[in-house]
């Protein structure tokens, strides 16, 4: 009896103590514990510690999850009456977004887009959170995660036609202004949630924070002002800001007012709330990702045996945004078998810092690669031309004056064409007479001389070779390319004009055995006429050129190559800077090659 008295006494004794253990325990995780302290509806699904106290305090948690609509109503009711803190409002913002995603829908999403107005610009400004609170960012990507989920038509468009929305408590009246959606000669349309996109094949993403949901537009060009640049099926970054007017009397009254806000940019602008400017939240990146997505762009890429039907007229010169007076244009030209696909890291690099922003503008010429180099070389002599004629036909925008032209491998051979002056150096290539004295139809002689003799145009003031092929490629003077070369299709019009040169005045012929145009491969073989011809030719004076020579080996790079080009052939004399990269032939994107480029181009802006 004494043994059993004593097990059921330390058997209570072991109870009572069990009992008195402290329901709460600690452990040393930094990251679990950041997490906890930084997390919200929008980082984790689930409520932030904020509203999960806000929930505590007023003995809502149980209810929350059963009856979250009831409990949405309660805090809403609490609020417009006044008996909660300004501050709670960012929490009732969280917990509309957070019933949004479990069956709430667009009200919520809604609630959720002008709870986070509220809290972020009260009507007493004394109520203004501290801008080091982390929560100011949080209620900023509530409101812009809101208005997109509230506005969304289907999971890629968001309609920002203006019209009547339901609220948890009331309604909300939109109206949004038909001219918001004219810009720069074009209609935006078709607004696309950005936010949401997961991007790959960027080494580096640029998301500019701040107000409103960003969206990727797409553009209908207006006739009769369509008269820039811009590519056709472009993706515009757009902010959307859905501005409601005097809201805390509309919370009380359960109908809202707002207005519908578009602003097309490039995490360059800023937006005017009360007397405090608001930087707009853009997503430049995810843009370009998506247009580059939906574009057929890739095919250009198998250019080389195409000649015709490849890259269209109105497409050979197109710009990233319009044009805007005071921009220095950078234009791209791209290599053999390329896109300009192919320059969008060293873009997006280039158009995220705001120094260069702020000063250049960015185009890019397209063309079909298996063409004679000097014929390519003419389109783009003739659409950069054209499109200075065009931009700025009184000649007023000295900026279009000082054209920054970037050619790799074979574009850079394009490039070098613009800033010599070759006299008639190309046609002694083909023929021992002059010009004039051979024996041609009006329409040939017409359609080569400005192929065959032209000048240095006089806005390009400064050009950048990329691994680029002067003295020719080991590659094209191959077996195997000359063999891919006989399956190029010349344009019609090429394969016309080269069959009435080699027959009307055989006598007058320069080289003997050509069956037809010779091809980019021909002309980028180690010894070709052009080739030789063209690295012969000094560059105009005032332009200033540089290089950037790609090699796949490390050390001196004298007789190394990098897979395509000797360093041997991609060095030239006469260049104010040469910088070499290890890197494989398609060296756009290596970050040596984006470092090298922005330096050029901040001092081509006069900028350290």
């Amino acid at each position: 009896m004494i043994r059993s008295s004593r097990g059921v006494a330390i058997g209570v004794v072991l109870a009572l103590a069990a009992g008195c253990a402290p329901p709460f325990s600690i452990r040393r995780d930094a990251q679990a514990a950041r997490r906890l302290a930084l997390g919200n509806v929008l980082t984790t699904g689930d409520l932030s510690r904020r509203t999960n106290n806000l929930l505590y305090d007023r003995d809502l948690v149980e209810r929350y999850a059963k009856d979250p609509a009831g409990t949405f109503a309660v805090l809403h009711g609490d609020f417009v009456a006044g008996r909660l803190r300004p501050e709670a409002a960012a929490s009732i913002a969280e917990v509309a977004y957070h019933h949004g995603q479990h069956g709430g829908g667009s009200p919520y999403y809604l609630a959720a887009a002008l709870y986070a107005w509220t809290y972020l610009f009260p009507q007493d400004p004394k109520d203004a959170p501290d801008r080091f609170n982390p929560r100011v960012r949080a209620a900023c990507d509530l409101y812009n995660r809101g208005v997109t989920e509230g506005l969304k038509k289907s999971p890629t468009n968001v309609s920002l036609d203006g019209g009547t929305y339901a609220l948890p408590f009331g309604t909300l009246d939109v109206t949004a202004d038909p001219a918001m959606y004219q810009w720069s000669g074009h209609r935006l349309t078709n607004f696309y949630p950005v936010a949401e996109l997961v991007v790959t094949g960027f080494a580096t993403y640029y998301r500019w924070p701040g107000l409103g949901a960003p969206l990727a537009a797409s553009i209908v060009p207006e006739e009769g002002r369509d008269t820039d640049l811009l590519a056709r099926r472009a993706r515009v970054p757009v902010t959307a800001i859905l501005r409601p007017s005097d809201l805390s009397r509309a919370l009380r009254d359960g109908e809202v007012r707002a207005s519908i806000e578009l602003y097309p940019g490039y995490g360059d602008q800023t937006v005017k709330v009360g007397k405090t400017e608001v930087p707009l939240e853009a997503e430049p990146t995810a843009s370009f990702a998506l247009a580059l997505s939906e574009t057929r762009i890739w095919e250009q890429e198998t250019s080389l045996l195409r000649g015709v039907g490849v890259i269209g007229e109105r497409q050979r010169l197109i710009s990233s945004r319009p044009y805007q007076r005071g921009l220095i244009p950078v234009v791209f030209v791209h290599g053999t078998d390329s896109s300009l696909a192919r320059w969008m890291e060293l873009y997006n690099e280039l158009d995220n810092d705001p120094r260069i922003h702020d000063r250049f503008q960015f185009w890019f010429f397209s063309y079909s690669s298996g063409n004679p180099i000097i014929y390519s070389a003419s389109l783009l002599r003739d659409s950069l031309q054209k499109a200075v004629a065009t931009l700025d036909p009184e000649g007023r925008d000295p900026a279009l004056r000082r054209m920054v032209v970037i050619g790799h491998s074979q574009g850079g051979l394009l490039t070098k064409a613009m800033v010599v002056d070759p006299g008639d150096a190309f046609w002694r290539n083909v023929s021992r007479k002059p010009f004039d004295e051979v024996k041609l139809s009006s329409d040939t002689r017409e359609f080569l001389r400005p192929i065959m003799f032209f000048h240095p145009l006089p806005f390009v003031t400064r050009v950048v070779f990329i691994s680029t092929p002067h003295h020719g490629s080991y590659v094209a003077g191959s077996w195997i390319a000359h063999q891919a070369a006989r399956l190029i299709r010349a344009p019609l019009q090429i394969t016309r004009v080269a069959t009435e040169v080699l027959t009307a005045d055989r006598e007058a012929l320069a080289v003997e055995g050509i069956r037809g145009a010779p091809t980019a491969v021909d002309n980028m073989t180690p010894g070709n006429p052009f080739v030789k011809t063209l690295a012969s030719l000094p560059t105009a004076p005032g332009v200033t050129a540089h290089s950037i020579i790609s090699v796949d080996e490390p050390g001196p790079p004298q007789g190394k190559n990098d897979g395509v080009v000797e360093y041997d052939s991609a060095h030239i004399e006469g260049v104010e800077s040469e910088v070499v990269v290890l890197s494989s032939h398609s060296c756009q994107s290596n970050p040596h090659t984006i470092q090298e480029v922005r330096r050029i181009l901040l001092e081509h802006a006069g900028l350290p």
